[in-house]
């Protein structure tokens, strides 16, 4: 018997890396001669660069950047065992989390941060990125990356902006000749699931702006500086972007990689792509994944779905585990999934299912094997 055990993070309570582990652990302690192959996965948010940096036997680098408000904050990138493949999450540099609630304000912050550690990655002899582009901070259309990368800002008597959400509309001109050559060599790939265009109602500002801070009246201020700094890129970059699938991502950040060249692909797409996932199914019997919570949002572009639409494609089945489990059956199986089930073992609160959920996977795996053994 042969399983692949791909979960994504327990989120707050078990990295993916810890709950594979522990799945692993508790199928091989009822069933020893099992071939179990652990392979944490990620959807392209919190967590890939662990995936990625665990699939190529790679290493974390920290680093000083500057936050999204400007001052210093240590951010982490990933490198792969040969130093060739960057694996960035911008929420590392640029994240919604190094903002205090008081001060999220879109208008404020910039991605300049994100633009510091692929710097640092080109450095370090990186020419393949992979960036996953989820828990953004900023509404700058990617400005403050362009200008850590070497783009020049200029307003209309060639002063240099300081880029942030509230600095669009002074940008007339872009200079993409100091641009880093470095890129000229780079594969850039983002992990990005959402299709957002960059402008209108349901563009960057709209859709994602009041969940960084912004009322009504910044809104309108965003969107504003936005239609300007869009004409201002497309003209700089000699290639329109505005309406491409995912230019609005991160706060607009989709559109300023896509003016460099990049590709957009959907996070557990890059993910697997990386680890070989499909490549392993081949000898596969059974893939068992989970997330902490599986909820009808899990059946729509995340770590599970595309799990299962890729075992599907090999003929191999999927079991899912998880904190709560919140689908009909029915629903599982139209996804693909056979079943799936609840670690928790009896009622308990939900911290203390959070701070056990690595013995509580270790169980699950247990009780699973020991169901396949008796059903085989």
């Amino acid at each position: 018997m042969r399983i692949i055990v791909a979960p994504d993070a327990f989120k707050e309570s078990a990295s993916a890396q810890e709950a594979a582990g522990a799945l692993k652990t508790g199928i091989e302690r009822v069933a020893p001669g099992w071939e179990v192959e652990a392979v944490p996965m990620s959807d392209g948010g919190e967590g890939t660069t662990q995936s990625l940096v665990d699939a190529t036997g790679g290493t974390f680098v920290e680093e000083t950047v500057s936050g999204p408000l400007g001052s210093p904050v240590t951010a982490f990138y990933g490198v792969s065992s040969d130093r060739s493949q960057a694996f960035i999450e911008m929420a590392a540099a640029s994240g919604l989390e190094l903002v205090p609630q008081a001060e999220r304000n879109p208008l404020h912050t910039s991605t300049a941060g994100t633009g510091d550690l692929i710097r640092a990655a080109l450095d370090a002899g990186a020419r393949h990125f992979i960036i996953g582009i989820g828990g953004s901070a900023t509404n700058d259309g990617g400005a403050g990356m362009l200008q850590a990368l070497g783009v020049r800002l200029l307003d209309t008597n060639s002063y240099e902006v300081n880029a942030s959400g509230g600095t669009l509309a002074s940008i007339a001109h872009m200079d993409f000749s100091s641009l880093d050559p470095r890129l000229d060599e780079a594969r850039i790939e983002v992990a990005c699931d959402v299709d957002n265009p960059l402008l209108g109602h349901d563009g960057a500002a709209y859709v994602y702006g009041p969940q960084k801070g912004a009322d009504p009246p910044i809104l309108e201020q965003l969107e504003s500086g936005m239609v300007h700094y869009a004409d201002v890129l497309e003209a700089a970059a000699g290639k329109s972007v505005r309406n491409l699938p995912g230019a609005g991502a991160a706060g607009g950040l989709g559109a300023a990689f896509l003016a460099l060249g990049a590709e957009l692909k959907p996070g557990i797409e890059t993910v697997m792509n990386v680890t070989g996932f499909r490549e392993r199914l081949h000898s596969a019997d059974l893939v068992i994944t989970g997330e902490g919570k599986l909820d009808e949002q899990t059946l729509y572009g995340k770590t599970i779905a595309g799990i299962a639409e890729a075992a599907a494609e090999a003929r191999v089945s999927v079991i899912a585990v998880a904190g709560s489990v919140e689908v009909s059956q029915e629903e599982l199986l139209e996804a693909g999934i056979a079943s799936a089930f609840s670690i928790t073992p009896r009622p308990m609160a939900l911290d203390e299912a959070m701070m056990q959920a690595a013995f509580l996977l270790e169980g699950t795996g247990a009780s699973l094997a020991g169901v396949i053994q008796a059903i085989r």
